[in-house]
């Protein structure tokens, strides 16, 4: 066994407190030395070491446990370097609890798909510059910035993608996997491997074979939520899933829909992330029990009512929908940074719910009666 996984049981740990009785949903506790995370959990996207519109209080004052970062982003800009000669991404950002930072893989997928060789994949910087982000590189930069959760680098699968395609790059990322492992030194990071293998079963099998065949802290599905549609993402997950280990976490990456998290978390998956809550709030949509609204539409002009009646954040504690469509309306700052609080809040309580219900065996009782009241209507 490489020493550093060895040595990093010392740090990291997983346990899984229940199961529900009729269905894979888990909920469970992940131990790292920032602090403990108990799950299912949803993690908010701070891409550039910050939450858009939010103060890293406010998240406090919600008891948010983890948050997001992005490898390819804060390596162009301010550069890992700089960060580490700060202290680390949590001095950096005044953030104190655990962090995950992403490899780099989804933009490999999202902004240079034809620049992919067996080194890593060609990005110019900031200055127009030609790097290269590989195994190494990514792993370098995420030590540099200090989180606690590392991803392997890997290539997120485009969909549709042909059968031989993706059989050479799950290959390739297995071979990546390697050298992310032969890069990673700090035993005090944990470092999660992906599972890649677009549509087929067969590809997604001998990806977890040989992804969890090294003894990780934990293990991804990666390549959803990718242009593939609700019901391919469920196949994907209901089959992918029940073949990682049990004592791991498992986290699909880049889902964010309340739909799709309760379908993730009825198959035993433990943490999702997404920019969907905070980008849609900034554009003005609310997630609520009664589906998502959207405040600027003229018929809250006179709703005094909050945006919840039964949520307990600050924006719903505080502001009607009236006033949160004047700040929209009038282009106000603050409508966005209600709105973030209140989605993030939500994500927060969906998650907290959903951990109740497992709990108590209940899991599915849980996800009928919210999907029954959530896709009833919205309130637009």
């Amino acid at each position: 066994m490489n020493n550093t996984i060895k040595n990093n049981k010392k740090h990291f740990g997983f346990e899984i407190i229940h199961t529900d009785q009729k269905t894979a949903a888990r909920a469970g506790v992940i131990k790292t030395p920032r602090g403990e995370i108990p799950t299912p959990v949803f993690m908010p996207v701070g891409t550039h070491g910050a939450i858009k519109a939010l103060a890293p209080s406010s998240l406090l004052e919600m008891d948010i446990r983890i948050i997001l970062s992005n490898t390819y982003h804060l390596h162009l800009s301010p550069t890992s370097e700089l960060i580490k000669k700060a202290g680390g991404l949590h001095k950096f950002m005044n953030w104190h609890r655990p962090i995950l930072t992403d490899s780099g893989g989804f933009q490999v997928f999202s902004l240079q798909k034809k620049s992919i060789t067996e080194a890593g994949a060609e990005f110019k910087d900031v200055e127009g510059k030609s790097i290269i982000l590989g195994p190494e590189k990514s792993i370098e930069v995420q030590q540099n910035l200090g989180s606690d959760i590392m991803m392997s680098f890997d290539e997120c699968i485009p969909y549709p993608a042909t059968y031989k395609y993706t059989e050479n790059s799950i290959a390739r990322t297995h071979r990546w996997l390697d050298r992310s492992i032969a890069s990673w030194t700090n035993e005090q990071q944990s470092l999660f491997g992906i599972i890649q293998g677009s549509t087929y079963n067969d590809l997604r099998k001998r990806c977890v074979e040989e992804v969890c065949a090294r003894d990780l802290p934990g293990y991804a599905i990666g390549g959803v939520s990718v242009g593939e549609g609700v019901e391919l993402m469920e196949k994907i997950v209901s089959f992918t899933a029940p073949l990682m280990p049990v004592n791991k976490p498992r986290y699909v990456m880049g889902v964010g829909n309340p739909e799709d998290l309760l379908m993730i978390w009825e198959n035993g998956i433990d943490m999702s992330d997404c920019i969907i809550p905070t980008k849609f709030a900034r554009g003005g949509t609310f997630f609520t029990n009664r589906g998502k609204i959207r405040i600027t539409h003229r018929n809250y002009k006179r709703d005094f009512y909050p945006i919840e009646p039964n949520c307990t954040c600050y924006c719903c504690k505080n502001y009607s929908r009236a006033y949160i469509k004047h700040l929209f309306d009038s282009n106000e700052i603050l409508g966005a940074i209600l709105a973030t609080n209140h989605n993030i809040a939500f994500y927060k309580m969906m998650a907290e719910q959903a951990r109740v219900a497992i709990l108590e065996n209940r899991f599915l009782e849980f996800k009928k009666n919210f999907l029954a009241s959530y896709q009833k209507s919205n309130l637009d």
